[in-house]
């Protein structure tokens, strides 16, 4: 049995587990030697100290008697062993300890090896001692836990003598056997950790060759055989009260063993709030050893909270500061009180006028910029125009008012639609004027279209070239009939105007590829074909619904339309939107303002202005400056032509070329090959540059047609009234 040195309490003290391995624990080949050495002599003169008789022992608890070996040879006592004691109960004095060894000594020199085991203990020096054949030396010299790599028993440990061998502790009994009676071994009372007694030799319990097991808490009920398994139960597994509350369970992590009460002392602190005691190094497995085997003392000295309980130390509100004395006035300060107010400083004068003048000039300011801005609008006064038409569509006058245009041609956009004269397609309907797109299948059957059809329309054609009158499909040429049929009016022949304003009220139809315009042309071409003498056109829009990527019908757009060559063009254009509804729902107003100075293009009012050009005066540019034309340019040859302003030669003003007669047109148009609806966006069936551009519309018929509404009024375009007047004096 291994033994060690207490400084701190000058008390003998050993581990009951190693006892207890050591009588239950088959035998290890490097067992310690039992012979007795040289230097046991030392040890026997340090060995005399007093030792309790049996007849000052407790009574003797039967259930926890153990037996303590002597040797059979002389007969004597020998000095009993002390009693397990835990580290951690450092200072507890214990009255009923059976002996105190705070007068003995222990050599540190005096560790060896015994190759018998820890069977017995000797009686004298040299003596050998009776060999027990079950016990054997423990595998490493700390308890509970052995693991390997723990140091050997010689080892020094930080702050702990070394402990004295099976050698030593035979010497001194056989010393201390002169002096004393001979004492048998322990007992452990019943009654938790009250105290030890001693076994005499005359009692039944004694026998001389028994070293006798130590006690352990977890011992207490179900004391296992001595002849059985020496291995203790496992500490997960046992449900008995004082093993959670010893050492063994606080080790493996029992927070009951942490908050026990031992007699008058507080829980043991702890240096961290783990549920695992704070112990020293060799109790714990090399992995899990600290840096330092000390034990480290309390953060904070309050006890923990009592048994059974996790709740952290209660926390006290702090005390309230007392609220500070009020700096108020008890009554306003006079005109004696208040020094600062007899002179006062030229600075501060200064600041308060430059600060109120400061203010007058923004104001001022404010007010000059919205005079300005306000007078510099451009308004044309009721006073300052002549109407000159005011159609109500009450009925629809074709021989005074308006001119059917009935051709094939496409208008020089590439349309794939044909204007007719049928009542299908134009009429008028609850104060309404009503375009209506058809589809020419519906006549002359989708093969028709393709091959095999033809369409002639006679006398009613308007257009001078006959090519534009008449059209025969076939699969060989290409030619294809126009699958949609429309229609087109204009007041060319009735009403035109040379500035002033145009007013329409219309509603756009809904469906794919639709194309509804309000616009204008030159009467007589001023300065030559188009786009020579321009293009105006007060409102275009695209059928397409709002998520077309190219301006569906929730956008309407205005343009300027001209060039000085026919390879040299210029579009002026800007457009208005709606972003919670879209042009085909509600009827709007669609409106241009025109002078020699200026033009506005809005929808409903002023505010909502699609484009704001100003020609003349301050910031004003003539429309050949706004083209930004080229000096020179091939116009579609291998020559070179100056570039001229052709406006300016013919004599015309600023705002040449609107500065001449233009009549309006209503009309509705389906697809084109003019770049209105650009190639790949939004599924467009055909490409402009194609030649079969009308016969990949026309197959695509059941793709966009689906799109068309069924209701007239939806997929017509209306028109409420037209109104114009011309700039001037009537």
């Amino acid at each position: 049995m291994y033994r060690r040195r207490d400084s701190n309490q000058g008390r003998t003290a050993y581990s009951s587990a190693d006892a207890y391995r050591a009588l239950h624990s088959p035998p290890s080949s490097n067992s310690h030697s039992n012979s007795a050495h040289n230097d046991s002599s030392e040890d026997e003169s340090n060995l005399a100290g007093q030792h309790p008789t049996v007849a000052s022992t407790a009574p003797i608890a039967a259930a926890f008697a153990r037996r303590r070996s002597s040797d059979a040879s002389t007969g004597t006592g020998g000095t009993p062993l002390s009693p397990p004691r835990p580290f951690f109960l450092g200072n507890d004095a214990r009255s009923s300890w059976s002996a105190s060894s705070e007068n003995n000594s222990v050599n540190d020199q005096s560790d060896s090896d015994s190759p018998s085991g820890m069977a017995g203990v000797g009686a004298g020096a040299g003596a050998a001692p009776p060999v027990v054949p079950s016990a054997r030396p423990p595998p490493s010299a700390f308890p509970f836990q052995s693991h390997p790599g723990n140091p050997d028993p010689g080892t020094p440990i930080p702050g702990m003598g070394r402990r004295s061998s099976i050698d030593s502790i035979r010497a001194r009994e056989a010393q201390a056997g002169s002096a004393s009676p001979r004492s048998a071994g322990f007992v452990y009372p019943s009654a938790g950790a009250a105290g030890y007694g001693l076994i005499s030799p005359g009692s039944g319990e004694f026998d001389a060759n028994d070293l006798g097991r130590p006690y352990a808490p977890f011992m207490e009920n179900g004391v296992p055989p001595r002849e059985g398994s020496a291995t203790p139960p496992s500490p997960m597994a046992s449900q008995n009260n004082l093993y959670r509350n010893s050492a063994a369970a606080a080790m493996a992590g029992s927070s009951a063993a942490l908050n026990q009460q031992f007699g008058s002392e507080t829980a043991i602190p702890r240096t961290h709030s783990s549920p695992a005691i704070n112990m020293r190094a060799p109790f714990l497995s090399p992995a899990s050893r600290p840096s330092s085997s000390l034990w480290s003392p309390p953060s904070y000295p309050y006890p923990y909270p009592p048994a059974g309980t996790n709740s952290s130390l209660t926390t006290f509100p702090r005390k309230a500061k007392p609220p500070m004395p009020s700096s108020r006035l008890t009554q306003k300060l006079s005109a004696e009180e208040k020094p600062w107010l007899k002179q006062r400083d030229c600075r501060d004068r200064a600041s308060w006028w430059l600060t109120f003048a400061a203010m007058l000039l923004g104001v001022g300011g404010a007010a000059v910029l919205c005079f300005f801005g306000y007078t510099n609008v451009k308004l044309l006064k009721d006073s300052d125009l002549c109407m000159v038409l005011d159609e109500t569509f009450d009925t629809l006058d074709l021989q005074n008012t308006w001119q059917r245009d009935v051709e094939l041609g496409g208008f020089g956009n590439g349309e794939f639609q044909m204007t007719t004269d049928s009542s299908d397609n134009l009429f008028v309907q609850d104060g309404q004027l009503y375009i209506m797109p058809t589809l020419t299948s519906d006549k002359i059957g989708m093969d028709a279209i393709f091959d095999g059809g033809s369409v002639d329309l006679g006398d009613s054609c308007t257009t001078s070239n006959k090519t534009a009158c008449s059209v025969k499909s076939s699969n060989s040429t290409g030619m294809t009939i126009q699958p949609v049929q429309s229609a087109r009016i204009s007041t060319m022949n009735s009403t035109s105007i040379a500035f002033g304003k145009v007013e329409v009220r219309a509603k756009l139809p809904r469906g794919d590829w639709l194309w509804p315009a309000i616009w204008m042309l030159p009467k007589d071409n001023k300065y030559g074909a188009w786009p020579l003498s321009g293009e105006i056109d007060i409102m275009e829009a695209r059928g397409n619904g709002p998520s077309y990527p190219a301006q569906g019908v929730n956008f309407v757009r205005s343009s300027l339309n001209y060039g000085v060559l026919e390879s040299l063009q210029t579009h002026i254009f800007g457009w208005w939107s709606q972003k919670q509804s879209s042009y085909d729902k509600e009827f709007h107003v669609y409106a241009m303002e025109w002078t020699p100075d200026w033009m506005r293009f809005y929808v409903d009012n002023r505010l909502q202005a699609m484009m704001n050009l100003k020609i003349t005066g301050k910031g004003g540019e003539d429309f050949f400056k706004r083209g930004h034309y080229p000096a020179t340019t091939t116009n579609g040859s291998n020559v070179a032509v100056v570039v001229e302003n052709i406006w300016q030669q013919a004599g015309g003003s600023t705002a040449a070329p609107y500065d001449q007669e233009f009549y309006l047109i209503l009309d509705l148009a389906a697809g084109g090959t003019s770049g209105w609806f650009p190639d790949n966006v939004g599924g467009k069936p055909w490409f402009d540059g194609s030649k079969s551009a009308m016969r990949d519309f026309a197959r695509a018929q059941p793709t966009w047609s689906a799109t068309w509404p069924s209701d007239a009024n939806d997929r017509a375009f209306r028109i409420d009234y037209v109104k114009m007047w011309k700039l001037g004096k009537c």
